[in-house]
């Protein structure tokens, strides 16, 4: 007997089966390309690794450092490692330098037998601030006094880059190069005008003669008293620099400051040669091209390179990823990291959020390791309440017998004082910014924008207060003075907290408060700061007050990390990419941009509508 045949399927049913093993093939050939994709660059990060073990013990004497930054000089990458993963491998620079991995690579050589000298190499260093640079020159200075001398050798140097340069035995310059030093200014631009015509009312309120921060909103010019503020600390800043520089360079401080202030007269003396000038002014050693700068080394006694063209080096990435931790298992200091706008929330590293930084000092607190917490602050300030979370654990873990001591950075004003003031002991370097005491909150209407848009507002609310803070009609004084309320409590919680934690009077911090902002040395000359220095200062002074002994380790607390992103972490600080480098292995240039391909995310911000924001926040980052 013949079996039946099976039915026929008809020719749309067929399609779709056709189509779904399409689909499925597809899956799994993405699946396996992934897959033997991630094994490929596993095994040759595996081979790299121990070629860079090897090169590690490689490192051949006579060997100088070279230290070439590239990018901004921060705290705390806030660059995504998976993006500065990719930028190592595909040749890019990731444009950020973490100041402790500077800072360490310079102390760790200068106990390196096979580092001789270090040539620093700063033109392409940009947006450190003085408080950063002064800990970098610091570190060049401890690496001079072990007997290595510092050669610097540049294009063209600004202020910021000259400023670190000054540390060095010998400083060159290019001939076409030269030195570009014009002192400090805050200008920024002010938008009452356009806010007017657009018909947006601003409506700010503030306690402090002198907090400017949110002037360019209300006013087309800048206040009196802001001129007169920002005078006070920026001549203190520019006092200190050419101070420094003078003393650096052993030139009379009044001389460079008549040089930098009559730079159009004396730059006619060498007719627009500015490498000229900065000889004849005594600000470089010598002029010389690269290779004059190699045949020099060469001179010296430095080895050649492998291929016998320049001389024996090794460069800082590759370095740094050699030099190795202390014992993070023992009991020791534990540091965390405040640098950026301070907001609500959860924020990723390179910002400050309410709960995220908060979560990051209770986390070390709770740590049995941790003997004393150092809090490395770098920031202009931000929201209110996301700063008084911070402030309150840095309360706790001081109750629960853990000495706290604050560092700052560059800058450390407003909301950046206010998490500070209830450490210990509070250590700033000479021209970090800080003080801003100060609180003001801004409030927005745009009844008049909807005006000349042809559209009113109108309706009925249960009481007075109901709508009140309804942007599309204006602004009812008995709400401004609920808001002015607010403020003015603010204040005055901000003032007596300083002042209960500083020991001193109320009255005494009002008069040095009000919005003012000082340098380090000024705050230490009005109480508010105890001791100038840097962080190894101020983490000494954590062990001291924790009692430890002497070798006691240093870590920093950050946010933790999953498996994939700790691996690409490392992997872009790792040695094994300076490998896979030399053997020419590198993905296209397009590949470490992947994760930027969206930056209008970045512009998201989150705001509660309806409600005045209220900040401790400091514009005054000079240029």
């Amino acid at each position: 007997m013949t079996p039946p045949l099976p039915p026929r399927r008809n020719g749309f049913w067929a399609f779709l089966c056709t189509l779904g093993r399409g689909f499925n093939m597809a899956r799994l050939v993405v699946i396996n390309l992934v897959f033997f994709g991630v094994l490929f660059v596993l095994l040759l990060l595996l081979t790299a690794g121990v070629a860079g073990s090897r090169m590690q013990r490689a490192l051949q004497s006579d060997s100088v450092l070279v230290i070439k930054p590239q990018g901004q000089l921060v705290e705390q990458y806030s660059i995504e490692p998976l993006q500065r993963a990719l930028a190592g491998l595909s040749g890019e620079t990731p444009r950020q330098v973490q100041l402790r991995d500077l800072v360490g690579a310079i102390d760790a050589a200068a106990k390196d037998k096979r580092i001789t000298r270090i040539l620093l190499l700063p033109d392409e260093l940009q947006g450190g601030g003085f408080a950063a640079l002064h800990e970098v020159g610091a570190a060049l200075d401890r690496f001079r006094a072990a007997g290595k001398p510092v050669i610097v050798w540049a294009v063209n140097l600004d202020q910021g880059q000259y400023y670190l340069a000054a540390h060095a035995d010998r400083l060159l310059v290019d001939p076409q190069g030269g030195v570009m030093l014009t002192g400090l200014a805050n200008y920024r631009l002010f938008y009452k005008d356009l806010l007017d015509k657009l018909g947006v009312d601003v409506h700010l309120f503030r306690v402090g003669e002198f907090k400017s921060a949110a002037e360019p909103y209300i006013l087309d010019h800048a206040s009196t008293e802001s001129k007169e503020a920002d005078s006070y600390w920026m001549g203190g800043l520019w006092d200190g620099y050419l101070g420094e520089v003078a003393a650096l360079r052993k030139l009379d401080p009044a001389v460079l400051r008549d040089d930098i202030d009559n730079l159009p007269a004396h730059i006619a003396s060498t007719g627009g040669d500015l490498a000229q000038l900065a000889l004849n002014q005594h600000l470089v050693d010598g002029l010389a091209t690269r290779a004059e700068l190699i045949a020099m080394m060469r001179k010296e006694g430095v080895p050649a390179d492998r291929k016998g063209h320049g001389f024996r080096q090794v460069d800082l990435g590759r370095y740094a990823a050699t030099v190795s931790n202390d014992d993070l298992f023992a009991p020791g200091v534990a540091v965390v990291v405040a640098e950026g706008e301070i907001s609500g929330g959860k924020q990723s590293p390179g910002s400050i959020g309410g709960e995220s930084t908060a979560a990051l000092i209770r986390s070390a607190r709770e740590d049995r390791k941790t003997k004393a917490l150092v809090l490395r602050v770098n920031s202009p300030g931000g929201e209110v309440y996301a700063a008084e979370q911070i402030r309150r654990e840095i309360e706790l873990t001081r109750a629960a017998g853990i000495p706290v001591v604050v560092s700052m950075g560059d800058v450390a004003a407003s909301g950046g004082y206010w998490i500070a003031m209830n450490a210990n002991r509070i250590f700033a370097e000479p021209n970090t910014i800080t003080g801003s005491i100060g609180i003001f909150g801004m409030y927005y209407t745009v009844p008049s924008t909807l005006a000349k848009l042809g559209v009113q507002s109108d309706g009925v609310g249960t009481g007075p207060m109901a709508g009140a803070f309804d942007i599309t009609r204006p602004l009812d004084p008995k709400v401004g003075a609920v808001i002015q309320a607010i403020i003015n409590k603010g204040y005055h919680d901000f003032v007596g907290n300083v002042a209960k934690a500083r020991g001193k009077s109320y009255e005494s911090i009002d008069a040095i408060a009000q919005g003012r902002v000082w340098t380090g040395r000024q705050a230490l000359e009005r109480g508010l700061v105890d001791q100038l220095g840097g962080l190894d200062a101020a983490v000494a002074d954590a062990a001291s007050l924790a009692k430890l002994g002497k070798g006691y380790p240093v870590r920093y607390v950050e946010t933790p990390q999953g498996g994939l992103e700790r691996f690409l972490g490392g992997l872009s600080q790792s040695a094994s990419v300076q490998v896979m480098q030399s053997w020419g292995i590198r993905l296209p240039n397009w590949f470490a941009r992947l994760p930027t391909l969206a930056p209008e995310l970045q512009l998201l911000r989150h705001a509660k509508a309806g409600t005045p924001n209220i900040y401790a926040d400091c514009l005054c980052s000079p240029r």
